[in-house]
């Protein structure tokens, strides 16, 4: 029997209530101003309870995925093309950004009074390189600070318990109806959704109002629209050479973790959006369990984007030429390495400006500088960062599953 043709209002009821509730929230914290921080406990409940319920739903999406699988050698290939489908989208991103930098730098004219620059210096990265793998005490493990070695500990765990056979089955199959219980206290918590999100951007306006139309007016000219358009143009294309779809049928389903992301400015906090938009395209359950909550970490984009207009602003503002392949390989480089860590944790690109700040030995006035910046690119940078991980699983399909991948994928799944 052919299924009823969904209507506009169907398919978009949602995305639409949520940005009705952004957009009520932005125009109030403009009106209010200050006052309009008295919203901010009713966003900070819906924040706070998504970051809540996200940690253990990492765990066991990606354990319960990994644990129940009957062939290894599919999980070698998933992750294989995870990371072939991160580092070249993370790659396109950050040449797309250096030729607009070029074009239109984001620091002509600006002339401060500031203590030079050193020459550029070693830096010594093991220390990092451990952290952010790994942590020091398991309890540490259980927290959203700590996503990537949670994630590398998820996937150890779900091996194990795949090897161990029969007797792992119990585990496996308490581990996936743990998955389908913290999806169901997400689909509930998203009825809270349009307020919490309304109240968080009352507050946000309200708040910085100001600083988003200040000094950084010219960078956030080259990067807002950057943004946009690579939402429109390269997320498209890419759902085209995934799955042949369209580009109007590839956006509907990244509108919601759009907006999730850039009023959240988390790609861990919208992981939950992008599970349920890649199963309504027909995403292999597998696939989508393990290349999105790894992707909420590492998958970076946006944050290519970011980083490279950090470094060439840096590069203006101290009259240093931001030319030469040693300085766009080094530019590329550390936005593809600072991705795994500014990703998916509000406020995390500090951690990625300290590393720009040492590495080019720029002087301590500098950390102020880009870190403005930073807080000003989040909502886009995440916005591509998070939307971007539900087209990296179709392009991981499409490596995994080959070109007809969706086809078999609808068998299982309500009509695309």
């Amino acid at each position: 029997m052919t299924k009823k043709k969904k209507t506009f209002w169907e398919n978009y009821r949602f995305s639409i209530i949520l940005l009705g509730s952004i957009i009520l929230g932005s125009i109030l914290g403009g009106v209010m101003k200050d006052k309009a921080s008295l919203f901010k406990p009713f966003g900070d409940l819906f924040i706070n309870a998504m970051f809540t319920i996200v940690v253990p739903l990492v765990f066991v999406t990606i354990s319960s995925s990994v644990a129940g699988m009957s062939n290894m050698k599919r999980l070698g290939n998933i992750l294989k093309s995870l990371l072939l489908v991160f580092f070249s989208t993370g790659f396109v991103a950050s040449i797309i950004i250096i030729i607009i930098v070029l074009i239109y730098p984001p620091a002509q004219g600006i002339s401060l009074n500031l203590p030079p620059a050193e020459a550029l210096k070693p830096f010594q990265t093991g220390d990092q390189i451990v952290a952010a793998l790994t942590v020091t005490d398991f309890p540490q493990l259980i927290s959203r600070s700590n996503m990537l070695p949670l994630i590398i500990f998820s996937i150890v765990f779900g091996l194990c318990v795949n090897m161990i056979g029969e007797k792992g089955r119990v585990i496996a199959n308490g581990l996936d109806a743990l998955a389908a219980v913290f999806l169901k206290m997400i689909n509930l918590l998203m009825y809270y959704a349009p307020i919490g999100l309304g109240a968080y951007f009352a507050a946000l306006v309200g708040q910085y109002g100001q600083e988003l139309l200040g000094s950084y007016a010219r960078a956030m000219l080259i990067y807002y629209p950057l943004c946009f358009a690579y939402l429109f143009i390269a997320f498209p294309a890419y759902a085209y050479i995934s799955a042949g779809m369209d580009g109007l049928k590839s956006l509907k389903y990244v509108v919601s973790p759009a907006i999730t992301a850039v009023a959240t400015q988390s790609s861990i906090a919208t992981l939950p959006v992008n599970l349920e938009a890649c199963e309504n395209i027909g995403v292999p359950k597998d696939i989508r369990e393990i290349v999105l909550p790894i992707g909420a970490t590492a998958h970076m984009d946006g944050t290519c984007f970011s980083t490279i207009l950090k470094i060439s602003f840096l590069f203006g503002i101290f009259d240093i030429p931001f030319t030469g392949i040693g300085t766009f390989v080094s530019a590329v480089l550390i936005a593809l390495v600072g991705g795994v860590v500014m990703s998916g944790v509000p406020g995390g690109g500090l951690i990625g400006e300290m590393f720009i700040v040492s590495i080019y030995g720029f002087p301590p006035e500098a950390f102020p500088i880009i870190a403005t910046i930073g807080y000003l690119v989040d909502p886009p940078a995440t916005m591509i960062n998070a939307s971007g991980d539900t087209i990296a699983s179709m392009l991981v399909a499409r490596l995994v599953e080959g070109k007809d991948w969706i086809l078999k994928g609808k068998n299982n799944t309500e009509t695309v």
